[in-house]
């Protein structure tokens, strides 16, 4: 962050009665989103400022990938997971037993019980991050990986695949495009969070005219918060930190100091 976008920050703390956060609502009642609106008095209001949407058959097939020549398939996401089986399904493909399966997290490999038996497969798990994979994807170097993806990703598996000399193959299977927001209002809330870059996009395509003023910004994750800060906007609150490995817990930080809460 800039010297002076700092100075900025830091004379934009102000109390804090509303945040918007660009995701879906919650479907765990135990969300830390619903704790930290009870223990502060704050409306949290969710709406997901991006959505997925398939490739269609005809634009999956100009490239010229065919899932079946794979034996291993690497999963980050459950849109991944739910893309490649309606994929398999709309081919008419029957996916082997013997497909080796790399996923993400704990997650999205319970995930995969959607459409296979996880306990007659082979599974392999990450913790949190697609670098937790590197383990499992060395000791079967000789597989054939497919990587099904949206058309905005992470580099770190492909660039690792790629350097080290894997077969590997991405596969497009979804696009992420902004969201149709104009049932919602306006977006004049205390705070924004912010999880991708996709997210700002679709905050200036539905708001082209949006001016930033007293909203402050939250961001997670490194390339949200440059996502933040190319659009010309200022972020007040980033995550993760050490102190605050989490959104919730970065805005409760954030809240404490704004609201003159004592500890």
């Amino acid at each position: 962050m800039k010297e002076p976008q700092l100075k900025n920050v830091q004379n934009r703390i102000k109390k804090v009665a509303s945040i918007l956060v660009t995701q879906p609502l919650p479907t765990d009642p135990k969300s830390p989103y619903f704790e930290l609106a009870k223990k502060y008095n704050l409306k949290i209001d969710f709406r997901s400022f991006i959505q997925v949407d398939p490739v269609p058959l005809k634009d999956f097939r100009k490239q010229k990938v065919n899932i079946q020549d794979h034996t291993a398939v690497v999963f980050t996401s459950r849109h991944a997971v739910d893309y490649y089986f309606a994929l398999a399904k709309e081919l008419k493909i029957e996916i082997p037993q013997d497909l080796k399966y790399f996923c993400i997290s704990e997650q999205t490999a319970n995930y995969l019980q959607k459409y296979i038996q996880v306990r007659k497969r082979k599974v392999f798990t990450g913790v949190k991050n697609a670098l937790d994979l590197v383990p499992f994807i060395k000791k079967y170097k000789d597989e054939k990986f497919l990587y099904p993806c949206s058309d905005v990703r992470k580099d770190d598996i492909p660039t690792y695949m790629k350097e080290n000399g894997y077969d590997f193959t991405e596969a497009i299977l979804y696009r992420t495009v902004a969201s149709d927001l104009s049932d919602l209002s306006d977006v004049k809330y205390d705070i924004l969070a912010f999880y991708s870059p996709s997210a700002i996009n679709s905050l200036f395509t539905n708001f082209p005219d949006f001016v930033q003023e007293n909203t402050r910004i939250a961001a997670f994750g490194s390339t949200t918060a440059k996502a933040v800060t190319d659009a010309g906007l200022i972020l007040d609150v980033e995550a993760p930190l050490p102190n605050a490995p989490s959104m919730t817990g970065a805005l409760e930080a954030y809240i404490q100091i704004a609201n003159k809460i004592k500890k």
